[in-house]
């Protein structure tokens, strides 16, 4: 299926702009999905999940949360620019995040590029924010991917109306089993939400240009988030 990409501006403040990456299907079905990058920010590997939902006829959008930040622009994978990328990350006010992530859900929701719903799908960084997305933004459903300190917001999971997936490598380097346990526990009695572990992967396992990557269990999360997308 054919598809169109382009960058749009969601929202201006002084000299900046709120921008992202929209990708858009000739033959729009279901719901519109809402991208959400890793710490690196809006680079090639991310604009390409997007760009792939659009040519199964999925509109997608990844907005660029780092928008307001000293580097709005994408980091390196390289391993000298980590530090940078973590710092910007961790100065990331959630408040913040959360209430951009509503902008760019009521954008997507007003297209008249799907059925009206929208689904946040996260890696890292982002599958946190995926969650928040779930339990602050009204989005219609959630896939967090190797989410990064989502037990800190367990509190709020009772705000969740839709369907929540969060999807953890049993051998992450990033996430230890503590966090993933406590999750696992917080969630546990809410129908509407499930965890799903895969014992041999690490983190990033979705991410085919990253050495973490896990083709089988990259495989079976998507399979698993696309079962959720058709319910909704």
């Amino acid at each position: 299926m054919s598809s169109t990409t382009g960058t749009v501006t969601l929202a201006t403040e002084g000299a900046r702009s709120f921008d992202a990456h929209l990708a858009r299907p000739a033959e729009p079905r279901g719901p519109a999905i809402l991208v959400l990058s890793d710490m690196f920010g809006l680079n090639e590997p991310i604009r390409a999940v997007a760009d792939r939902y659009a040519g199964r006829g999925y509109a997608a959008l990844v907005p660029n949360l780092f928008w307001r930040s000293d580097i709005p622009g994408a980091i390196s994978y390289d391993d000298s620019q980590h530090a940078t990328a973590w710092a910007r990350l961790k100065a990331l006010d959630l408040d913040v995040v959360s209430a951009d992530m509503r902008a760019a859900t009521d954008w997507l929701r007003a297209q008249p590029v799907s059925n009206g719903k929208v689904a946040a799908i996260g890696f890292c960084g982002g599958g946190r924010f995926a969650f928040l997305a779930a339990v602050r933004c009204g989005v219609d459903a959630a896939a967090a991917l190797y989410g990064l300190g989502i037990s800190q917001h367990l509190g709020e999971i009772g705000q969740a109306r839709c369907p929540v997936q969060l999807h953890y490598g049993l051998q992450d380097q990033h996430i230890p089993r503590q966090e993933i346990d406590a999750v696992a526990a917080g969630v546990r009695g809410w129908p509407n939400v499930e965890v799903f572990l895969y014992p041999e992967a690490g983190h990033s396992f979705a991410n085919p240009v990253r050495p973490t990557y896990d083709a089988a269990a990259a495989k079976l999360a998507t399979e698993r988030i696309d079962a959720m997308l058709a319910r909704i």
